[in-house]
């Protein structure tokens, strides 16, 4: 139990460092907008310089292909449209429960506008319990639980691509545009620094998908809610940089102090500067992604970025080259997208509502086991339950 009394003691202390991190980033964000004046009069030669000292880089730094000071203000969607969302939930394993499996459960949601159509809102659940499911990544040293979220990863992108791809209709006069949305980002960083194996498991299908996805000429959008992205901060780092070239490797490894002289503006964040130059309704330039990860991901699926001011916040919205370099295509896309978050309140609501598919909530989980147990109880199994240590903690005796 949370002891507010002895909670309350601490509240002033963590408002008078609020109040000191406020004057901060006023100043960082009035440096920041004089470093990219700065940048934005020398892009072309920045972006060369990144291109060329990029392996000797020590942090991510996303390419700007549009000049710096684009603003453009997003169209109005077309009044027939499709969207269409996953989100997932699980059920971690554990050694206390009745048995010692995990379940993923992904939220499908089906969106029509202006076409007299039924949504679709449901969920699929899979369960896991077998050795070759449970166990198959202590091969490689990855937990069971981090292997549950890289697998969950997999499934709502697949799970996504077969929903869409049922649904398209072939482009023609009464053709009505689709896209495809999802939670959260498109670049897999996490899974670059797998095992080759472990990583082709989890990419390779997903990489099948985006496939699918893009000769379906759907497209597929990631919608970043509250970004703690840098990337195109760091762009700017290449202008702040003292030496006559940016590599880190050489300059700035041996550094005795935590930060490096190109930190001026540290810690900023993409979506905080954003804020101030964007209005409601417009999006900022295109940028190319870095992460190493996306060597792998081929040319046409290589993940492009940029921040929109959706009116509640500055959102992040990441989609594949091949809609990027369609400047028709992206700006319906990001007009569907705006239009969701409208009329969600501040959020897509087609994503919201996948989660709500998606969610497992307490009494949920307790009628899974509850299952389980029944099935245990008939397949002849003794002493089937929890253990003492979870008895204990599901009630008191105080």
């Amino acid at each position: 139990m949370l002891d507010l009394a002895k909670l309350a003691g601490q509240i002033p202390g963590i408002s008078q460092h609020f109040k000191k991190e406020v004057a901060s980033s006023r100043q960082r964000l009035e440096r920041a907008q004089v470093l990219l004046m700065e940048t934005q009069a020398k892009q072309e030669e920045l972006i060369e310089i990144q291109q060329k000292w990029r392996d000797r880089l020590i942090f991510s730094v996303a390419v700007p292909v549009e000049p710096l000071d684009t603003r453009i203000t997003i169209s109005s969607p077309p009044d027939r449209h499709s969207v269409f969302a996953t989100d997932g939930s699980q059920i971690a394993p554990s050694h206390h429960e009745i048995a010692y499996c995990y379940l993923i459960n992904v939220g499908r949601v089906m969106l029509h506008y202006g076409q007299n159509l039924h949504p679709l809102l449901d969920s699929l659940p899979e369960v896991y319990y077998k050795p070759e499911d449970l166990f198959v990544s202590k091969q490689w040293g990855i937990r069971t639980e981090e292997w549950m979220g890289h697998r969950r990863t997999g499934l709502e992108m697949q799970m996504l691509t077969e929903m869409a791809c049922r649904w398209v209709k072939p482009p023609g006069p009464h053709y009505d545009p689709n896209i495809a949305l999802v939670d959260g980002s498109l670049i897999y960083w996490f899974l670059d620094g797998l095992p080759l194996e472990a990583r082709d498991r989890i990419l390779l299908p997903i990489l099948e998908a985006l496939k699918q996805l893009r000769e379906a000429k759907i497209p597929l959008l990631g919608y970043l809610s509250a970004s703690r992205s840098m990337e195109a901060v760091n762009f700017m780092r290449l202008q702040a940089c003292p030496h006559d070239s940016p590599n880190c490797l050489a300059n700035c490894t041996n550094l005795e102090e935590e930060r490096m002289p190109c930190q001026v503006i540290d810690p900023l964040r993409d979506a905080t500067l954003w804020a101030y130059i964007l209005e409601p309704g417009q999006r900022g330039p295109l940028w190319r992604s870095s992460s190493r990860i996306l060597d792998l991901y081929g040319d046409a699926q290589r993940v492009y970025f940029c921040h929109v001011n959706v009116g509640t916040e500055i959102a992040r919205v990441e989609i594949p080259a091949w809609v990027a370099e369609d400047v028709e295509l992206l700006d319906r896309s990001l007009s569907i997208v705006l239009a969701q978050v409208h009329k969600g309140y501040g959020y897509p609501i087609a994503l919201a509502e996948a989660h709500n598919q998606a969610v497992v909530r307490g009494g949920d989980r307790a009628r899974f086991f509850a299952l389980l147990e029944q099935q245990m109880i008939r397949a002849g199994m003794r002493n089937v339950g929890v253990s003492y240590k979870e008895t204990r903690k599901r009630g008191s005796i105080a």
